[in-house]
C-alpha cells in the first residue's frame, strides 16, 4: 500500500505505513550518507520545541485548539518513545537541518491527522507548514533544540566525570602515605607522594566538569521565536516569551531569550565552546591516560609505581603479558573527540551572513563525543581505576637511589656542593643520605630529618587541602 504526496517540487510515492512525508522522502533519497540518524537525545529535544510552540499558538489565539491539541498529543505519543523510527533523515543532511526539521513536522501532522480520523497525507486538516511549524523556521528551532539536547548531554557528563574524579580521589586517599621520586622531563626530581600525585588527576577532572558547566549554562539562551533570519518574521506577538516559559517547564530548567537574535542565528559560537569544554577534558583524560600506562609499565623493565588490574590477557603470542588496554581505550576515545572538535571548529567558523547552516554537523559531532565518555568513563572507573593499587617497594627503592634528593641540602650547604653530593650518589649507585653520612656534610640526626622522604613529598600543603570546583 502506498500514498501520494506532493509538494512544490511535485508528487512523490510513499509508503502508506510511514508518518514522515514527501519532504522527508526527498531528503532520504538525496542523503544516503551515513546511515546514522540524529541522536534520541536530538530528537527528543525537538519534539519539545515543537509541543512548546504548538501550545503557545494556541494560547496566543493563532492556531485552533482541535488542531494544536492533537499535535500536542503526538509530541508526547513520540516523548513517550512512539514513531522513533520515523525520524529517517541522515546526520548529514541539507544545511541547517531543514530536511530534519521537515521530518519532525511531517511525522507529528500525520500522527495528528490519525487522531482527528483523518488520512495521513491529508495536509488541508494539518499542515506540516502552517501548522506545526506556525511561527517558526529551522533556523531558529534547529539551534534551540541542538542546545536543549546539547544540555542534557552534558550534565550526562559532568555526573560521569565527577563520578570518576571521586574513585580518583579515593584511591588518592589509599596512597597518601606512600613517598616517591617526582619526575620532571621525565627525570628524577625532588619527592612526591603517589597520593599528590594520583590526586591532581582528580582536581584536573573536576576543572574539567566545572568548564562544562560554564559552557552549559551558555546554552540556556536560546534563539527560538527569530525564526528565518533573527526578525521574528511570521511569529506572532508573544511568542517568544510563551515558547519559553513552556520549554522551560518541559525541561525544567530557566531557559532564556537570546540576547541578540540575529547573532544567535549567525554565531555558533556557544555549542563551539561546549565543544571545546569536551575537547579540554579529553586532553585531561590523554595525559592522565598516558601517566597510568608510565607508572604501570614492566613489570621488570618499566615504572611499575602502580599496578592497574589484569582485565584481559595482553598478547597473541607473549604468554602472561597484560597490557594497560582500558587507558590505552581512553587515549583512542579521547583523540577521537578532540578530531570530533575539529569538526565543529570549522564548522562553527564556516556561518554567513545570517545563518550558519552547519549546525546539523556541529550537533552530531557533539553528542557522538559526549556519548563515548558517557558511555567509557563509568567502565574505565570500575574496571581501571577502582582497582588500582601501588608497590610500594617500587616506590622506595627508586626514592632511595634518586640523586635529586640533594636538592634538600642546597639550602644548608650550597647548590654546587649540593650538585657535587647528587653526582658521587648517581656515579657509586648508592643514596644521598648515605654519600652525606660518609663525608660527613651533615650531623646524622640533622641529615636524616632534612632528607627524611615523605616529610619532603607531603610538602607545606596542609593534608585535607582540596581544590574547589562548584559544577551546580
Amino acid at each position: 500500500m502506498s500514498r501520494i504526496e506532493q509538494d512544490s517540487l511535485g508528487r512523490l510515492e510513499l509508503p502508506d505505513d510511514a508518518y514522515y512525508g514527501i519532504q522527508t522522502q526527498r531528503a532520504v533519497a538525496n542523503f544516503p550518507v551515513s546511515g546514522l540518524r540524529a541522536d534520541p537525545l536530538l530528537v527528543r529535544a525537538y519534539l519539545r520545541v515543537k509541543r512548546a510552540a504548538a501550545v503557545a499558538n494556541r494560547d496566543l489565539g493563532v492556531l485552533e485548539a482541535n488542531r494544536a491539541n492533537a499535535i500536542i498529543r503526538a509530541a508526547d505519543e513520540a516523548l513517550d518513545g512512539a514513531m522513533l523510527d520515523q525520524f529517517v533523515v541522515d546526520v548529514f543532511q541539507a544545511g541547517a537541518g531543514t530536511s530534519f526539521n521537515m521530518n519532525v513536522n511531517e511525522v507529528l501532522a500525520n500522527r495528528a491527522l490519525e487522531m482527528l480520523g483523518h488520512d495521513r497525507g491529508d495536509y488541508g486538516t494539518i499542515s506540516p507548514n502552517d501548522h506545526v511549524n506556525l511561527g517558526q523556521s529551522t533556523n531558529d528551532t534547529f539551534p534551540t533544540a541542538s542546545h536543549l539536547a546539547a544540555m542534557e548531554a552534558s550534565a550526562r557528563l559532568i555526573r560521569v566525570v565527577n563520578s570518576l574524579s571521586e574513585a580518583i580521589e579515593g584511591r588518592a586517599d589509599a596512597f597518601a602515605g606512600i613517598a616517591k621520586s617526582g619526575r620532571t622531563h621525565l627525570m628524577d626530581a625532588v619527592p612526591i607522594t603517589l597520593g599528590a600525585e594520583v590526586g591532581a588527576w582528580g582536581s584536573a577532572l573536576r576543572r574539567a566538569a566545572w568548564r562544562l558547566a560554564q559552557r552549559r549554562d551558555d546554552l540556556r539562551e536560546l534563539p527560538i521565536g527569530g525564526t528565518a533570519v533573527g526578525s521574528g518574521t511570521n511569529a506572532p506577538k508573544g511568542y517568544r516569551a510563551a515558547v519559553l516559559a513552556e520549554l522551560s517547564t518541559l525541561v525544567e530548567q530557566p531557559l532564556r531569550a537570546a540576547r541578540d537574535s540575529y547573532e544567535a542565528l549567525q554565531s555558533r559560537s556557544q555549542l563551539a565552546a561546549l565543544s571545546g569544554a569536551v575537547r579540554e577534558l579529553s586532553l585531561e583524560l590523554a595525559r592522565i591516560a598516558n601517566d597510568l600506562r608510565l607508572l604501570a609499565s614492566g613489570p621488570m623493565t618499566g615504572l611499575a609505581e602502580l599496578r592497574l588490574p589484569a582485565v584481559q590477557p595482553g598478547s597473541s603470542i607473549m604468554p602472561g603479558k597484560v597490557n594497560p588496554v582500558m587507558a590505552e581505550c581512553l587515549n583512542m576515545i579521547a583523540y577521537q573527540v578532540i578530531g570530533s572538535d575539529m569538526t565543529v571548529a570549522m564548522a562553527a567558523q564556516a556561518g554567513q551572513l545570517e545563518l550558519n547552516v552547519m549546525t546539523p554537523v556541529i550537533i552530531h559531532n557533539i553528542l557522538s563525543s559526549i556519548n563515548l565518555l558517557i558511555r567509557y568513563l563509568p567502565v574505565f572507573r570500575d574496571r581501571c581505576i577502582v582497582g588500582m593499587s601501588a608497590d610500594e617497594e617500587v616506590c622506595r627503592s627508586t626514592l632511595g637511589r634518586n640523586p635529586a634528593m640533594a636538592t634538600l641540602l642546597a639550602p644548608r650547604i650550597g647548590y654546587l656542593r649540593a650538585a657535587e653530593v647528587a653526582k658521587q650518589a648517581t656515579d657509586r649507585g648508592i643514596s644521598v643520605l648515605e654519600v652525606v653520612l660518609e663525608t660527613r656534610l651533615l650531623e646524622e640526626s640533622e641529615a636524616r630529618e632534612l632528607l627524611d622522604p615523605l616529610t619532603i613529598a607531603r610538602g607545606i600543603h596542609p593534608k585535607d587541602e582540596k581544590p574547589d570546583f562548584p559544577v551546580g
